[in-house]
């Protein structure tokens, strides 16, 4: 099921699977949207409410007037998860969506979010600086589509495979074209630190072996060496897309202790 939630000209688009048990608010990497969760939500739906939220500005939700950073945004989420009367409820985030899903934590009242499911927080400040120099800049439409050339060729590179998935990927970006790069450049200015040492919940590293940030998870057991750390299929990442039976198992088991939860 698909729905929007919030006030005129600010509503968030989200997607939702399940009924009972307890509530999970997925975040999406940028610049994507919630679509990359959809293959896992009807699996995570079986043991939990799963919620797969738009960032504002990117897939079906509405964009804010100008860029926000990394708080902004997750006070609007935070917002639609008041707004659909979710009490307490898990949290789960991919690269940006990391970010976002730990600020919400440290955004909402103490005791509310549960656990913490993050695969990739982009943790140092050099690595940071540099993608934030390198990593977004800003890009005209080409009038002769060069710029979707361009999309599906890194997209090619850093995804590698299905076409499907990389032809999701361009699609993505290319509908919000003109403020892909917003949260990108919010996450690499949010140092997230400091709300991963002090989240009040169980945290799960989730990530796959290949994924380009899947070398942060080690300093991310520095600065919280409770957290359990697991690592899945042999890919490039978007694990929800790519493994979706498997990546709901482990996240449905962390979020209820059921099932050999890790």
């Amino acid at each position: 099921m698909r729905g929007y939630v919030g006030p005129e000209g600010a509503q968030v688009h989200y997607r939702t699977s399940g009924t009972r048990g307890p509530a999970l608010a997925l975040f999406h990497e940028s610049p994507q949207a919630s679509n990359v969760f959809a293959p896992a939500l009807p699996a995570l739906g079986r043991s939990l409410r799963a919620f797969a939220f738009d960032t504002p500005g990117y897939g079906l939700s509405d964009p804010p007037a100008e860029p926000l950073d990394i708080t902004g945004y997750a006070r609007r989420l935070l917002d639609a998860i008041d707004a659909l009367g979710i009490g307490e409820f898990a949290v789960a985030g991919q690269h940006t969506g990391a970010s976002l899903a730990l600020e919400v934590a440290r955004l909402a009242p103490p005791g509310r979010v549960t656990h913490a499911i993050l695969s990739g927080l982009v943790l140092d400040r050099a690595e940071r600086e540099r993608l934030g120099a390198s990593w977004a800049p800003d890009k005209p439409v080409d009038p002769a589509g060069g710029h979707l050339r361009d999309l599906w060729e890194r997209y090619l590179d850093i995804w590698e495979a299905p076409p499907e998935l990389v032809n999701l990927a361009v699609a993505n970006i290319a509908s919000v074209f003109g403020r892909y790069n917003w949260a990108y450049r919010a996450a690499f200015r949010y140092d997230p630190t400091e709300p991963l040492r002090t989240a009040p919940c169980p945290v799960l590293l989730l990530t796959a072996e290949r994924d380009m940030l899947a070398h942060c998870d080690a300093l991310a057991l520095t600065i919280r060496p409770d957290a359990k750390a697991v690592r899945l299929t042999d890919t490039t990442g978007q694990l929800p897309w790519r493994v979706p039976e498997e990546y709901a198992s482990v996240v449905s088991s962390f979020v209820t202790g059921v099932g050999g939860a890790p």
